[in-house]
């Protein structure tokens, strides 16, 4: 089994090179070659389908000569791919991944699937830097100067000779994914950068021409570009005790221009939104025929929903024990709730089939619905334009 370690640790090191070829802009364009400059920032949260790399490479096994390689991550979210490498068209494979903030490898040989996830959790907004290597037996992977997880794993069977190509991936996988051992969303909302390994020119293939910036600074939180929304059924939401519907939002209001948020039941009219308007410095609650202007000084805000009542929280910081509160008759939310569609940054159409308009830009802080924070990448609809974990500071 040795071989094979060497052969996707080499698959590790390789990814991690290609990351020193690319910069932060793209300079090809339509069928030209894409260029990057060296000790590129790269934001794997590019516009692209599920599971589809950002970016791939292949290189023959016969010209790989590095064993270690190391690069820096930085992300607020706690799920996805960071890269991938494999043997023999897929049929040996190797993925690094994070799961709950903690970094997961698995490992694919012949008939023997092995993953190992721990270590320290990375999703905390700094950079980490990482180190991949193969010693022996083993893959390991350290953080930050210490052994984060250790990957080993032997057979007796007869070691094939190394030969052939080695297919690369950055932010995504080149197999189907029910052949991975421990399933987990796709998109890393995250950054890569700083690479250090094997001096080798590589050709990578892209999936987009240009690439997102990656924000010197940031912090949690869902960030709206104003292209697009997400789209929840509001029954994936369940009831509290007491028969209550409450949504939290946390955030800088007077930065935001667009719809926060708005509810529709099926079939019917819109029956709720909620608007910024950086011109008036206003935020607009609208529910049903009525209509409530409030100034956009405050940082959080909670609207609970009950039988025939909507109230109104609003606060003037983060931590503020003495919200303004507004109540307002209007029955109905509850039937509302249970078929309906609710989405944050747009304004749901009358229509069915999800189109909408007036998108917010902003950062959102933090979304919670019934107590409970709100991951943006679980919406059935979900805008690619959508940061779901990071914000510019």
């Amino acid at each position: 089994m040795a071989g094979f370690f060497q052969a996707m640790a080499f698959g590790l090191l390789l990814t991690a090179a290609g990351l020193s070829l690319l910069g932060s802009v793209a300079t090809g364009q339509g069928d030209e070659d894409v260029k990057f400059s060296a000790q590129g920032t790269i934001n794997l949260d590019q516009e692209r389908d599920a599971w589809k790399p950002l970016m791939y490479a292949t290189v023959n096994l016969s010209e790989i000569s590095s064993i270690k390689s190391t690069f820096q991550l930085r992300t607020f979210d706690p799920e996805g791919t960071v890269f991938y490498g494999d043997t023999k068209g897929g049929e040996d494979w190797f993925v690094l991944s994070l799961q709950d903030g903690l970094p997961l490898m698995q490992i694919s040989k012949g008939k023997i699937h092995i993953s190992v996830a721990g270590g320290p959790k990375l999703n905390d907004g700094k950079w980490h830097t990482l180190e991949v290597s193969n010693q022996g037996r083993f893959v390991v992977l350290e953080v930050d100067g210490s052994k984060g997880l250790v990957l080993g794993m032997e057979s007796t069977e007869e070691e094939e000779a190394l030969s052939g190509e080695l297919r690369l991936a950055l932010g995504g996988i080149l197999i189907n994914t029910d052949k991975m051992i421990v399933q987990y969303r796709h998109h890393l909302d995250g950054c890569v950068r700083q690479g250090n390994w094997l001096n080798m020119s590589l050709d990578w293939e892209m999936e987009v021409q240009e690439l997102w910036p990656c924000y010197q600074d940031v912090q949690p939180g869902s960030y709206f570009a104003g292209a697009g929304f997400a789209v929840f059924n509001t029954s994936v939401f369940p009831f509290e005790a007491d028969g209550k519907i409450s949504i939290e939002l946390s955030g800088n209001f007077s930065k935001m221009d667009g719809t926060i948020l708005s509810i529709k039941p099926l079939g019917q009219e819109r029956t709720f939104s909620l608007v910024a308007n950086n011109e008036t410095k206003g935020v607009t609650l609208t529910f049903g025929l009525g209509t409530v202007i409030i100034q956009n000084t405050f940082k959080r805000l909670t609207i609970i929903f009950q039988e025939d009542s909507l109230e109104l929280y609003y606060y003037e910081d983060s931590f503020s024990s003495h919200p303004s509160i507004l109540l307002m008759n209007n029955p109905g939310y509850w039937t509302v709730w249970r078929e309906g569609h609710l989405a944050f940054g747009g304004l749901l159409g009358e229509g069915e089939d999800q189109v909408g308009s007036n998108f917010l830009i902003g950062c959102l802080e933090k979304i919670q619905v019934q107590g409970k924070d709100v991951d943006l990448d679980l919406a059935f609809k979900h805008h690619t334009s959508i940061s779901s974990h990071n914000c510019p500071a």
